[in-house]
């Protein structure tokens, strides 16, 4: 039925209706999907100047869906609504200058739009500002407005943004040193789901900062961070089991959570799972493999490992 109506408004020069049945086409409801019919009706909205449709018929030229591939078109529609306000055209417009594959890498002109689309309440947008600012890429390094973009991206649910604030928080960037604090937004980020924000929270329980010391607490919040992946959380956990902090100690485990880490490139980890091999720790002791281990984390820049592998060197020579 909406398909019958959208197709008699946008026969009539409806803008809304025609990119509301190029979107029906493009997703297969209430008709067969089918990319060229979507690209015809986004075109006609688009061609009246309605941002929305320019923003899709951009994507689809971006992607070679429905129409050949052609980047100078998908750039020059995309431009077109981000500078009507589309709001995650400016974002897109952010990310292909960041990324400068698709456009010229250019972090001013990156900047510029990621502002735009922050400006405009784009969570998303208003933590890249943050991070930019903070870092300094793209404008001048100003930790203050990195923390006010941060907040405002936290305020929206952001989970990003709220591991961003918690460091800030902890660091004392930008805003008063606040261990409480940075807790506080280090739990909603971790409670999110976010990895970073999890690692985090379980270090600030491993050393009692804003929260009471509670070591059960630090090892399941490095766990979920592990399991998802996050090389430092892996390598934490390792740690964990190899001291039996808050775990039943648990040697072949360490082994386990250092190997993600260190086959991930963590440097730390590296050296950790070398020192397993080098003591015989939950693995069969085999000099060689340490070495190894040692080596890589040494062209890393670990100063530790590299003097280990120098004392192993020294032991074996």
């Amino acid at each position: 039925m909406a398909v019958f109506w959208y197709s008699k408004a946008a026969n009539n020069g409806s803008v809304f209706a025609q990119n509301n049945l190029g979107w029906l086409y493009d997703n297969g409801i209430g008709v067969v999907k089918d990319d060229t019919q979507a690209v015809a009706w986004y075109r006609k909205a688009a061609e009246q100047g309605f941002p929305d449709g320019q923003n899709h018929l951009a994507l689809h030229y971006l992607s070679g869906t429905g129409v050949p591939k052609d980047v100078a078109q998908g750039v020059l529609w995309l431009k077109k609504a981000a500078e009507q306000g589309r709001v995650d055209a400016q974002f897109s417009l952010g990310n292909l200058y960041v990324a400068g594959k698709v456009l010229p890498k250019d972090e001013a002109q990156a900047f510029m739009w990621y502002r735009k689309a922050a400006e405009n309440g784009m969570a998303d947008a208003q933590n890249k500002v943050g991070v930019m600012l903070q870092r300094g890429i793209g404008s001048p390094k100003d930790d203050i407005s990195s923390f006010g973009w941060y907040l405002k991206a936290s305020g929206q649910g952001l989970a990003s943004a709220q591991n961003n604030l918690g460091h800030m928080y902890l660091n004392g960037t930008g805003v008063e040193k606040n261990y409480v604090q940075a807790a506080a937004w280090f739990s909603k980020a971790a409670e999110q789901g976010n990895a970073n924000g999890q690692f985090s929270l379980g270090q600030l329980y491993q050393k009692g900062l804003g929260v009471p010391m509670d070591l059960v607490q630090a090892t399941a919040w490095f766990k979920k961070g592990a399991s998802q992946g996050l090389a430092s959380a892996q390598n934490m956990l390792g740690v964990m089991y190899h001291q039996g902090s808050g775990i039943e100690k648990d040697e072949a485990e360490a082994v386990t959570w250092f190997r993600k880490a260190a086959d991930q490139g963590d440097a730390t980890a590296q050296g950790n799972l070398a020192t397993m091999y080098q003591m015989g720790f939950g693995v069969a002791k085999d000099l060689a493999q340490a070495e190894l281990w040692y080596r890589k984390a040494a062209d890393q820049g670990n100063a530790t490992a590299a003097n280990m592998l120098k004392k192993l060197k020294d032991i074996n020579h």
